[in-house]
């Protein structure tokens, strides 16, 4: 007997349910609608049930009353501890990059940035973020620390799971971030000193971290400190 099929109809679900929140299909927030998970599973509705309580009892699932059960949302102070970290990783990252980008490697960037900005108005979070991710790639990969680049890495591998996209919560942060964009390239352009480099790229990131701050916790959006 498999090990599947040697598991409640409840442990079955519950196993379900959990790796779908694991793996992002179900994302913080997502409605999990009973039924259609028993008619997915080829159960009844009560050992799903069963499995949501368990979910809900590790903090992976919020219950309720007239709403129902969602995917709960992540602690907004995890996310905040990676930006502030990724803030500085990645603006010294950049700095430290800046003088051996090529040519080709700006050009490169400005055309990600393009792309960008093309997609503001039929606005897809995820994709944006992609090419984000990509532009921002662009401009530090070239740094000669190996573990600076392990450390940003890890940050922003811990921002996959954390968010799968903070333009999702600020789409109106799109338009500023592209036009920063332009600004660390032009800063990268003209030689600016490197402390400038840091800062601005430092700053970005700090931008996107206070925007969504104020707009999920008005009360809470303190910004970083510039350096």
């Amino acid at each position: 007997m498999s090990t599947v099929h040697s598991l409640s109809k409840s442990q079955q679900a519950y196993q379900w349910v959990k790796a779908r929140i694991a793996s992002q299909d179900f994302t913080p927030g997502y409605r999990l609608v009973l039924g259609t998970i028993a008619a997915e599973l080829g159960m009844s509705v009560v050992p799903v049930r069963e499995a949501i309580r368990q979910l809900e009892a590790e903090g992976l699932v919020t219950f309720e009353r007239n709403v129902g059960a969602h995917v709960s949302m992540v602690d907004d102070s995890q996310y905040r501890s990676s930006m502030q970290a990724l803030s500085i990783l990645e603006g010294a990252a950049t700095a430290l990059s800046a003088r051996r980008l090529t040519t080709d490697d700006v050009r490169r960037a400005r055309e990600i940035n393009q792309q960008m900005i093309e997609r503001l108005d039929d606005f897809d979070p995820r994709a944006f973020t992609g090419l984000n991710q990509q532009f921002h790639a662009t401009l530090f990969e070239k740094c000669a620390n190996p573990r600076m680049l392990e450390l940003v890495g890890a940050e922003w591998g811990r921002l996959g799971h954390l968010r799968d996209s903070t333009f999702s919560f600020v789409p109106g942060r799109a338009q500023e971030s592209v036009r920063e964009h332009e600004n660390i390239l032009v800063l990268i352009e003209t030689g600016a000193p490197l402390g400038e480099i840091e800062k601005a790229a430092r700053r970005h990131r700090s931008a996107t971290l206070d925007a969504y701050m104020i707009h999920e916790h008005p009360d809470q959006a303190l910004g970083l400190p510039a350096f």
